[in-house]
């Protein structure tokens, strides 16, 4: 199973999408949406945000275009509050605050945080340690640029723990998950949390209980 359905509206599906799970096709014979409008039997099935492949998380699937229009604009314009969990290993440059910068492209396909701020990134985030050497950070992104989160992580000098990418640790996973969502649509708001169910430290008790104080992250003091 690539994903858990956890919502279904008129308008949209909510998924948990497992980690490792490819949204596009790419080199692979079939995608996330080709396996989607197989199992549900729903073909006008658009993307209207993304994850990279192995991040897991939330995941917000249109059912039509109206909706894809709709949904694809409040993401676009930032109205979609989005919170991620991640775990590192290490003494981070600081345990909270907010990160403000280019996104650039580096080496073969990676990116890295510039000094300038001519379009930049923004992300907050706050941390908390779980057990010696490893920590939980919880990211709210205001910004959507590409490997935003895992760019950020690395340098603050902890890249995400199974980063193949941007940290040099072994791991069973990328320890990235799409953690909480707010947004509304039809008149209604919608916020939705969900903790990851995959990993071995994930699912450790300690990040479990570190977890508990976090259920709502909107509901938190995140500054302007």
């Amino acid at each position: 199973m690539s994903y858990d359905l956890l919502y279904r509206h008129d308008d949209f599906y909510l998924i948990d999408k497992h980690a490792g799970v490819n949204l596009h096709r790419n080199q692979r014979g079939s995608s996330l949406l080709d396996t989607l409008r197989h199992e549900l039997g729903d073909e006008a099935l658009h993307l209207v945000h993304r994850l990279d492949d192995a991040t897991s998380g939330l995941l917000l699937i249109a059912r039509n275009k109206s909706a894809a229009a709709q949904l694809s604009a409040q993401f676009s314009e930032r109205h979609v509050q989005k919170f991620y969990i991640a775990l590192a290993d290490g003494k981070p440059r600081k345990k909270q605050g907010l990160v403000v910068g280019d996104i650039v492209k580096a080496r073969n396909g990676s990116y890295r945080l510039s000094r300038s701020r001519d379009n930049p990134s923004r992300t907050r985030f706050i941390s908390s340690a779980v057990m010696p050497g490893l920590r939980l950070y919880l990211l709210k992104p205001h910004t959507g640029k590409t490997h935003q989160l895992r760019v950020v992580m690395s340098s603050l000098g902890v890249p995400i723990l199974g980063d193949e990418r941007y940290g040099k640790t072994e791991a069973d996973r990328c320890y990235l998950h799409a953690f909480a969502l707010c947004f509304d649509y039809g008149g209604h708001h919608y916020q939705f949390c969900q903790q990851p169910s995959s990993g071995q430290r994930f699912v450790d008790r300690a990040v479990q209980e570190a977890l508990v104080e976090w259920r709502q992250p909107w509901a938190l003091n995140w500054g302007k």
